[in-house]
């Protein structure tokens, strides 16, 4: 419908985020000639700006501040608040299955700016992850009210009468229909939020969008507790009931979710807050509410970290690394301009995925960072993070893997603290791509061996990186021409997995397709559980 540009407003000084839309763009195909698609597109150049007078009047810290709205030379325009942090989609991508209080937390946060919406009263009708953004400090925002439906009958619709308008995999039942809105709707796509981040996948999938809406129209959910046994019964009738198929039979609005949910948030600590972390807690909120920021020289550096589409590598059976370019190296260049408005062009680059342009920026500020901060210091290591993990993504393991070591060298707690181990893991990938297989499995088995132990101390309460290695170790056997060790490490790790996350989750299936290229000696195959 849209681009959507990073601006600067240079009276103010600020960041924004600005909108645009061209109306003919939102006049479906084929209606009517070529004088009525001009009258369409003159009707909602008409309801699209007196829509933004409407989002513009709302004040709340889950919403996006509206600045500015209007039209210049055929284009629509909307200047809104420019949202650092992470989206939900990479975070799920990233992270999911979430812990059940940090799911829960973003859903209650959710549920406080919904409610806000649906006072004016507005219907979001496009509530899906790349929709929400998770600040650095946990904070979660709702974006994008330019498609809303304002249902004030001082108002009209932005949208075509009988065009659906939504993301299919949170898509109602009535909206799939075209059918009348109401804040329901978007109470059903909050189910679907919830499910994905508790499940690790959406509730509904198929082939076509056209599938996936069939689906959203006919078929029930599968109870959450038959993916994931470990979520709280409460939770899953939660789910259940905001996905029912009549909007009669959810919840009545979004303050009646928040009070189901509340019992499942964290509760406030005293202590004062811990340094933020490299990918944001949406439970933070809760923990220390209202807490100032942490001190400057423990906050987290000002350049955010690379998104979890840069930054996310599956275990993969028999990958063999491509034959790499060679990128660019940290040469020293002479001092431009200023740093701080740099990071933030590397900030920039990173999240549009303009890989090759991180790369050669990164590798022109790492050597003036280093010579004005230092090699520890926190914004040198983020730039350093951000180039090395844009190297792996890029298929550069070569040049990755030193600028992991370093980073392991560099981290707080040293190469056994938890940044320290996380590079140390991501520098084993490279050695894996790069065939030392004899010094990745050794660092993939020392890790396991870090991380089984932190587990049996407390220090780490998270099974999923350890999870994680046990495959990469198993799929390393198979790949070196060992079959029986990897069916020894590969089969104990399903019966756990499938225990734990039930035989339809996508690790599970990803790791009974992995034991069904081995053939080991003499070890029955287990069939899969119904």
């Amino acid at each position: 419908m849209g681009q959507v540009w990073a601006g600067q407003d240079e009276r103010l000084y600020r960041t924004v985020a600005v909108k645009l839309l061209r109306p003919e763009h939102l006049v479906p195909g084929g209606t009517g000639s070529g004088g009525e698609r001009a009258r369409q597109g003159d009707e909602l150049r008409r309801r699209f700006l007196r829509e933004c007078r409407v989002t513009a009047a709302l004040d709340h810290p889950g919403l996006v501040t509206v600045f500015d709205a209007g039209e210049d030379e055929g284009e629509l325009y909307l200047v809104m608040q420019r949202i650092p942090g992470v989206s939900l989609a990479d975070l799920i991508a990233e992270d999911a299955p979430f812990p059940i209080e940090r799911a829960a937390a973003v859903a209650a946060q959710l549920c406080t700016a919904l409610a806000a919406v649906h006072a004016i009263p507005v219907v979001h009708r496009d509530l899906k992850p790349s929709n929400v953004m998770v600040r650095e400090d946990g904070r979660t925002v709702l974006l994008d009210l330019g498609i809303a439906t304002a249902l004030d009958t001082e108002t009209t619709r932005l949208t075509l009468t009988g065009v659906p308008v939504g993301s299919p995999s949170y898509m109602a039942p009535e909206q799939a229909l075209a059918a009348t809105t109401d804040p329901r709707s978007d109470l059903y796509a909050l189910g679907c939020l919830l499910h994905e981040m508790l499940a690790g996948e959406e509730p509904f999938r198929a082939p076509t969008a056209l599938g996936v809406l069939r689906r959203h129209v006919d078929e029930p959910p599968v109870p959450l507790r038959e993916l994931r046994p470990e979520v709280p019964q409460p939770l899953e009738q939660l789910v259940l009931d905001l996905l029912a198929k009549q909007p009669a039979d959810r919840p009545a609005d979004a303050r009646t979710v928040y009070a189901r949910l509340l019992p499942l948030l964290p509760p406030a600590h005293g202590a004062p807050q811990p340094r933020y972390t490299p990918l944001p807690d949406p439970a933070r909120p809760f923990r220390y509410p209202h807490q100032p920021q942490p001190p400057a020289e423990a906050a987290a550096p000002v350049a955010p970290a690379a998104p979890p589409s840069v930054v996310r590598s599956e275990p993969r059976p028999f990958l063999i690394p491509p034959a790499p370019s060679t990128p660019p190296t940290p040469a020293p260049v002479p001092a431009g301009p200023d740093l701080g408005d740099e990071c933030a062009r590397l900030s920039d680059l990173v999240d549009a995925g303009r890989h090759t342009e991180v790369l050669g920026l990164a590798a022109r500020l790492l050597p003036r960072a280093e010579a004005e901060l230092g090699d520890a210091a926190p914004l040198v290591r983020t730039i350093r993070s951000i180039y090395a993990r844009t190297l792996l993504h890029e298929g550069h393991p070569q040049q990755a893997l030193p600028e992991y070591r370093r980073l392991a060298a560099t981290a707080d707690g040293g190469p056994h603290g938890p940044q320290g181990l996380d590079h140390r893991y991501r520098a084993a990938i490279c050695l894996d791509r790069l065939g030392h297989g004899p010094e990745a499995l050794a660092e993939y088995q020392a890790l396991l061996t870090a991380h089984t132990t932190r587990l049996e101390s407390g220090l780490d309460t998270d099974p999923e990186r350890g999870y994680d290695l046990r495959e990469r170790i198993g799929l390393h056997l198979a790949a070196t021409g060992d079959p029986q060790n990897a069916w020894q490490w590969l089969l104990p790790l399903l019966l756990e997995r499938e225990r734990r996350d039930g035989p339809h989750h996508p690790t599970v299936r990803r790791l009974r397709q992995s034991l069904s290229t081995l053939t080991p000696t003499a070890t029955p195959w287990p069939p899969p559980r119904p």
